[in-house]
């Protein structure tokens, strides 16, 4: 008989409930947050085994270890709880929400054979942040005694004594010590960049979605780690909601009284629009920056494209945001096919933001 088990995770200890499928509570247990304990407090249940737990810092090691040992193994996205709590009750909502399938959305983390890119992905992100972060701190320096700082001069080696001699001695002194924070972190992060492109090129799809308009070794490595299989998107419309792309109406009042009693007509009212907001948002960075690197450079169909939807008027906002989406469909259609971008078969079609 099917078990369904709950487990809410905190850093070091964990709560087990177990629920039978008519719904009845069977057991709940404390264990050590650990792998080895975790995996025989599984291994006592009977089988087949449901695992679901929140998604969180170990829910992607919790997934890894516990998937060879259960039917089926769901993290589900953290929920506002209500009225009275305790780790019990979360793991046996859990259970129970997975027993009679009201799950809301499932967070994706088979990692397969990118379990390593995804680190590396994360690594270099991070230390992009830092570097933005601490360029950032320098220009509030500059800023801070009236001192524009409208290029990247102000970064160079060659050029730092020149913009600290405009600083007081105190603030020259924060600058120096920062300057020496960005070459370090400057350093790290190119080491970081090479191993993720390295270890991207270890597969060879890397190589592939590199031809995708807009897109390099970085953002082809980011998204393969984002995405890993690209078959669980079935249509591109799947993969526009994932990343941010995908477009929704809201509205709000849409029915007022009609000349009988009891009939209701449809109010004229204002649908906003606008785009999803649960997505991923390195994705939707991603190809948002692919998109300006295609407009910028104008080299490609989707350039031309780009004008064509500004001439026809459409506000430059939504036509970058139309280019996205096409480099998005690409991106999906060259992955699942396995054949390299080429410009020549790309259809002349008239692109809107319902392509």
């Amino acid at each position: 008989m099917d078990r369904y088990i709950g487990l809410d995770v905190h850093a070091t200890s964990t709560t087990l409930a177990v629920l039978g499928p008519s719904g009845r509570r069977l057991k709940t247990a404390v264990i050590e947050t650990n792998g080895k304990a975790l995996i025989e407090a599984l291994k006592a249940i009977p089988e087949p085994r449901h695992v679901c737990f929140e998604e969180g810092t170990q829910a992607e090691w919790l997934f890894q270890i516990l998937k060879p040992h259960a039917a089926e193994v769901v993290v589900a996205k953290v929920e506002n709880s209500r009225g009275q709590k305790s780790d019990a009750k979360d793991a046996f909502g859990l259970a129970e929400l997975l027993r009679t399938g009201k799950l809301g959305t499932r967070v994706f983390k088979d990692v397969g054979a990118f379990a390593t890119l995804r680190d590396l992905s994360r690594l270099y992100s991070m230390l992009r942040d830092d570097v933005v972060r601490t360029k950032n701190r320098i220009k509030s320096l500059y800023r801070s005694r009236g001192v524009a700082t409208p290029d990247g001069d102000v970064y160079a080696v060659k050029h730092r004594t020149k913009w600290l001699k405009t600083l007081t001695p105190g603030k020259r002194l924060a600058a120096e010590k920062l300057y020496d924070e960005l070459d370090k972190q400057s350093e790290l992060k190119d080491a970081a960049e090479d191993a993720l492109v390295e270890e991207s090129h270890r597969h060879p799809i890397a190589r592939i979605l590199e031809t995708c308009p807009g897109f390099g070794p970085i953002r082809a490595a980011q998204m393969m780690a984002i995405v890993v299989a690209p078959h669980r998107f079935r249509t591109k419309r799947q993969l526009w909601a994932y990343c941010g792309l995908g477009i929704v109406t809201r509205s709000s009042s849409d029915w007022v009284p009609g000349p009988k009693k009891g009939d209701w007509l449809r109010a004229p009212v204002q649908v906003t629009r606008g785009l999803n907001l649960n997505h991923n948002h390195l994705a939707k960075a991603i190809l948002k920056g692919a998109a300006t690197t295609v407009i910028t450079k104008r080299t490609s169909e989707l350039a031309d494209a780009y004008q064509r939807l500004l001439m026809n008027g459409t506000k430059p906002n939504l036509a970058k945001l139309t280019i996205a989406r096409r480099i998005a469909a690409i991106l999906l259609a060259v992955w699942k096919t396995g054949e390299e971008y080429d410009p020549k078969k790309h259809r002349k079609q008239k692109l809107s933001l319902a392509s």
